[in-house]
């Protein structure tokens, strides 16, 4: 199965559906990602805070490099711009491989100059350690100042996005300034799939509530990133190209947001090792 591209500001072409492998530590990672690329997964998304890059990066050795679309993070705490640089060639080292097609900062740290940050992306780029840079979990405030102070081109934004927080001005702003939208945890963390209508239209359309639910995001040109671990959902979440969702539907879909989050919530602890804080 060929899965559609969006094309990058670089010109790359990023698949619109990965595999993601949040919460899949050391060697859980391996079977699923393993499966996603015998389905038909030409996307993966890991990153440094996932503890997997290691056992990824066994999984990777018996695949074309070439044809794989690979994403990691730069953890919070390792913002400042030698922790940058460091954290990135662990990374690559880890995964088994000379480059990553796409580099983000996991989260915005207040802590540390985005400027810092941004000139050691531009760096990793220029040294053709990444291929493309962008953010993660960035408001549109946060978004704007970091792209005020890179010299880099910021591809993509992963952030939380689902049915119940569709987040519309971020999107727009996204949109506006040619910036990719990933969308981690599309289903809300499962929350979502026993929606009364998305139940419904799963029953009209004879799909999962997953399928709906990931077609919905895909249709609102997001690039979603389910994390599943079975053969039979990591097989379905990509089968989301032989239907579409009538415009009212879609817009029945629309109608559930309630701006809430599943995890995006703001109130955090900067006590988390994370953050590099804690005192």
């Amino acid at each position: 199965m060929s899965i559609p591209t969006t094309t990058l500001p670089s010109g790359d072409e990023l698949p619109v559906v990965g595999k993601g492998t949040y919460e899949l530590e050391s060697d859980a990672v391996k079977t699923p990602v393993e499966t996603a690329l015998e389905t038909g997964y030409t996307h993966v998304d890991t990153a440094e805070g996932y503890m997997n890059e290691a056992s990824l990066g066994e999984v990777l050795t018996d695949h074309d490099r070439g044809d794989i679309f690979l994403t990691s993070k730069v953890l919070p705490k390792h913002l400042n711009y030698e922790s940058v640089i460091e954290a990135a060639k662990s990374t690559l080292a880890e995964l088994g491989t000379g480059y990553l097609d796409l580099y983000l900062i996991h989260w915005p740290n207040p802590a540390i100059s985005v400027r810092e940050t941004m000139d050691a992306m531009a760096t990793l780029k220029s040294q053709g350690l990444v291929r493309n840079v962008g953010v993660s979990n960035f408001d549109r405030y946060q978004l704007s100042a970091a792209q005020h102070v890179s010299s880099v081109p910021i591809a993509v934004n992963q952030i939380e996005f689902h049915p119940y927080f569709q987040r519309p001005d971020l999107v727009e702003y996204c949109r506006d300034n040619d910036i990719v939208i990933e969308a981690a945890a599309p289903l809300a963390r499962t929350d979502v799939l026993d929606d009364p209508t998305i139940q419904e239209l799963a029953e009209k359309y004879e799909r999962t509530p997953a399928q709906i639910v990931l077609r919905w995001a895909v249709e609102k040109d997001v690039v979603v990133l389910p994390r599943s671990t079975s053969r039979e959902h990591i097989e379905e979440n990509i089968a989301l190209f032989e239907f579409e969702l009538e415009a009212a539907d879609h817009a029945r879909i629309d109608d559930l947001d309630r701006g809430e989050p599943v995890y995006d919530d703001r109130a955090r602890s900067w006590d988390d090792d994370v953050w590099g804080m804690a005192e």
